[in-house]
């Protein structure tokens, strides 16, 4: 908050009129032509969501919440469900942008972990992984088979066993977290210290245990939901062959960088764009995940080479567009009449996650004999959700088609209110632990997409 406060009024009232006079030029744009499609739209709602995006982050600054809100909100404002400045066909037409924002997450994600960090959080990060995956899937999955009777109208038609199948799977769904949101806001505040630090290390590193989980969980719930089906472990067959892969991939390709970044170390821009897009759709193509390929080669460049701290400015200089773009059209996308008709049930259910996942931090501290700021926050970057958890959903959806539509659907409310309300507590947790040191550079952050079988509609 004090470099809210050195900001003079008369700044702030500029940055809401500047924001006032955006949105009134979108306004009589779209009132003047209203039947302006194709690439002339879609450039004005890049345009637009860029200067909207930045306008809203400053002026509710002074409410010290994280940029990535004003983002979000910037969007949901001017989406296709409140001022409708920005249509559902320009909103589908930016989700390229989320190719390239995954490889900069991911990247900047493992050259934010430190090899000496991880080795001496290792205890606590074992512990904590173990206890909160467990338990969070164990309550949550219970909450949803209590309430599936009354509140969850895709379940009506399934026996009890079938309706503990489904559970299970939103236990999964409920497990996972959002990389994106801690990373913008370490980026945003230029936190440092014991929670920032574990706070990476978990939330990127849960990734693959989620990937696992729900490897496991869709096996297990087949024959509960079909008693015609069979319990098959081909899906972890797979699963190996594209952890392994991306693994070894990504430490190549982490040494080629480094070795470029040594001894050339110029137009990394150019160099990220094309990994981006190109490498992103290359390592599609050869089913592996990249967004475990890139994490690997950013951890790769941070810590087994000494051009760490270059290659974190290069992706800084370019996140900044990339990154305001992406989460206004978050928030464009956030389908507000779907989360009007479902709030019950999904705050029902993301409140007994966010009540499991502090029961549980406060419970694995314990064990762990962890630092006070770590009893006291832990939790905080576990709330939020996005893009991972709608991948995952997606393919719940379609490996379980007789009720994955109802399914995707919960997901898609239940991670609305998750993604507004998980940044601004984590941003509060690093202020209270007294670990931020002002604002920093644009986000570097994005909603990822999981691994192969997740990457359908990623960017939902």
């Amino acid at each position: 908050m004090s470099a809210v406060r050195s900001r003079s009024l008369g700044s702030f009232g500029l940055d809401a009129l500047a924001l006032a006079v955006v949105f009134a030029i979108a306004w009589a744009g779209v009132r003047g032509a209203p039947a302006l499609h194709g690439d002339a739209a879609l450039i004005g709602a890049l345009g637009f969501l860029l200067l909207a995006g930045s306008l809203t982050s400053k002026v509710i600054e002074v409410l010290g919440v994280p940029h990535l809100t004003g983002y979000l909100l910037a969007g949901v404002v001017a989406g296709p469900h409140v001022l409708h400045l920005v249509d559902h066909d320009a909103v589908t037409r930016l989700q390229p942008v989320n190719t390239l924002a995954l490889a900069l997450i991911a990247l900047a994600g493992g050259a934010e972990i430190e090899l000496g960090a991880i080795r001496r959080s290792l205890r606590s990060l074992a512990v904590a992984m173990i206890v909160q995956c467990g338990s969070v899937l164990a309550v949550v999955a219970l909450v949803f088979v209590v309430a599936a009777p009354t509140l969850i109208p895709f379940t009506y038609s399934l026996r009890f066993s079938g309706v503990v199948g489904v559970a299970l799977l939103w236990g999964v769904i409920a497990v996972s977290r959002s990389p994106a949101a801690t990373l913008a806001v370490v980026s945003q505040t230029r936190a440092k210290g014991p929670l920032t630090s574990f706070s990476l290390a978990f939330v990127m590193t849960s990734d693959v245990v989620v990937v696992v989980l729900l490897a496991a969980m869709m096996a297990i719930a087949k024959p509960l939901v079909d008693p015609a089906a069979n319990l098959s472990l081909a899906a972890f067959h797979v699963l190996g062959h594209e952890i392994l892969g991306s693994v070894a991939i990504g430490t190549t390709l982490g040494v080629v960088l480094a070795l470029y970044l040594k001894l050339v170390g110029r137009q990394l821009i150019v160099v990220l764009v094309a990994l981006g897009f190109g490498a992103t759709e290359t390592l599609h193509y050869l089913n592996y995940e990249p967004l475990l390929t890139f994490l690997v080669a950013g951890f790769v460049v941070r810590n087994l080479s000494q051009q760490g701290e270059k290659f974190l400015h290069a992706t800084e200089q370019m996140g900044g567009v990339v990154y305001v773009v992406f989460f206004a059209n978050a928030g464009a996308h956030l389908d507000l009449p779907l989360l009007k008709e479902l709030w019950p049930v999904a705050l029902l259910l993301a409140g007994s996650r966010a009540f499991t996942t502090i029961v549980a931090a406060k419970v694995s501290s314990r064990i762990a004999g962890d630092a006070p700021t770590i009893k006291s926050w832990s939790w905080a970057p576990l709330v939020s959700q996005a893009g991972l958890t709608l991948g995952l959903s997606a393919v719940i959806a379609r490996e379980f088609p007789s009720f994955g539509a109802g399914f995707r659907a919960l997901a898609i409310a239940t991670v609305a209110l998750n993604e507004i309300v998980g940044p601004i507590v984590f941003k509060l947790a690093l202020d209270r632990a007294k670990e931020t040191s002002g604002p920093g550079p644009e986000l570097r952050v994005v909603t990822h997409a999981p691994p192969q079988a997740l990457r359908e509609d990623e960017a939902a």
